[in-house]
């Protein structure tokens, strides 16, 4: 049963605070094993045709975030968790046929 105030409660930093999450996660991997700096990381990454993979890694807080979520009853901040989790793979699918 949806909620009625469901559209109401939806607001940006449901997703918002995903996509942070998942950047957070990718940027402290490269750091734990890159020694260059993060820019030239991940344009390294995109020329090896390995960032998508990167990406995918830091996205798998987004599971944990979305489990936490509906133990939570938060349905709201698990939806943007979804949403945002959706995105990331159409974008990981945009670098594969991009590139």
């Amino acid at each position: 049963i949806i909620d009625s105030n469901f559209s109401n409660s939806f607001k940006l930093y449901e997703w918002a605070f995903s996509l942070c999450a998942s950047s957070a996660c990718v940027f402290l991997f490269i750091s734990f094993v890159s020694k260059a700096d993060s820019f030239d990381s991940i344009l390294f990454l995109y020329q090896q045709k390995k960032l998508g993979a990167l990406i995918s890694l830091g996205a798998l807080i987004n599971l944990a975030l979305f489990f936490v979520a509906i133990r939570r009853n938060k349905i709201a901040f698990a939806t943007g968790v979804l949403i945002c989790s959706i995105l990331i793979v159409v974008f990981i699918a945009g670098l594969k046929f991009i590139g």
